[in-house]
C-alpha cells in the first residue's frame, strides 16, 4: 500500500514537473512575441514581400494593396479557379495573353502563372492598369480587376464608390480587400517597405 501511493506520488510529481515545464515554454513564446508572429501568419498570411515590394515600387501600385488583392484572391495559396483564372492574384488566360502583349514578352507558357513572381508580376500590371483607367480611384480598380472593367465601367467608373456596386459578390469582394490592404500596411509595415511606420 505504501509502496502504491509512492509511486502515485511520484507519477504526480512528474506530471506536475511537466505541466510546469510546458507553461514555462509557453509563457516564453509569449513573451518572446512568436505567438504574436504565428498568429499574425494564420489570420494574415503574407509571402513573397521581397516581390511585393519591387513590383509595388517598378508599378507604383501600394504593396499593401497588392498583399490584400493576393489575400482576397488565393490567401497566399497557388491555385486554379473554376473559372480558370490561376496563381496568388488568380490572372485568367486572356488577361495573361493580353499583359503578355503589353509588356513585350514573347515566350509565356499558361503554367507560368503557377510562378509567384511571374503572377504577382502580372497582377501589379493588371492592377496599374486599371488604376490608371479610373484615375486612380482604388474601389473602381477593385471592382474592375473582379467583374471586369465592363462591369465597373456601367456602374459609374472612375466615380464609383463601394455602395453602388451592385453585385454582392463583388461589394464584399471590393470591401475585403480595401480593408485587408489597411491590416497589411499596419501589420507588415516594415516587411512591405513601409520603413516600420503603420
Amino acid at each position: 500500500m505504501k509502496r502504491r501511493n509512492a509511486l502515485r506520488r511520484r507519477r504526480f510529481l512528474a506530471l506536475g514537473t511537466v505541466a510546469a515545464l510546458i507553461g514555462v515554454f509557453v509563457a516564453a513564446v509569449i513573451v518572446s512575441g512568436l505567438f504574436d508572429q504565428a498568429l499574425k501568419e494564420l489570420t494574415l498570411p503574407l509571402r513573397h514581400e521581397d516581390v511585393i515590394r519591387q513590383q509595388a515600387e517598378e508599378k507604383g501600385v501600394d504593396a499593401a494593396l497588392i498583399a490584400a488583392v493576393i489575400y482576397s484572391e488565393s490567401k497566399f495559396s497557388d491555385q486554379t479557379s473554376s473559372a480558370g483564372a490561376r496563381g496568388l492574384m488568380q490572372i485568367t488566360p486572356e488577361a495573361a495573353e493580353y499583359i503578355e502583349k503589353q509588356s513585350g514578352g514573347t515566350t509565356f507558357r499558361l503554367s507560368d502563372l503557377s510562378d509567384p513572381e511571374l503572377n504577382i508580376r502580372y497582377g501589379t500590371f493588371l492592377l496599374r492598369e486599371l488604376l490608371d483607367r479610373y484615375d486612380g480611384d482604388v474601389a473602381a480598380a477593385l471592382a474592375a480587376y473582379n467583374a471586369g472593367p465592363g462591369n465597373a465601367d456601367k456602374w459609374g467608373g472612375a466615380n464609383l464608390t463601394v455602395e453602388e456596386i451592385p453585385f454582392p459578390e463583388t461589394r464584399a469582394y471590393v470591401e475585403e480587400v480595401l480593408e485587408k490592404r489597411d491590416e497589411y500596411r499596419r501589420k507588415y509595415a516594415t516587411e512591405l517597405g513601409y520603413g516600420g511606420i503603420p
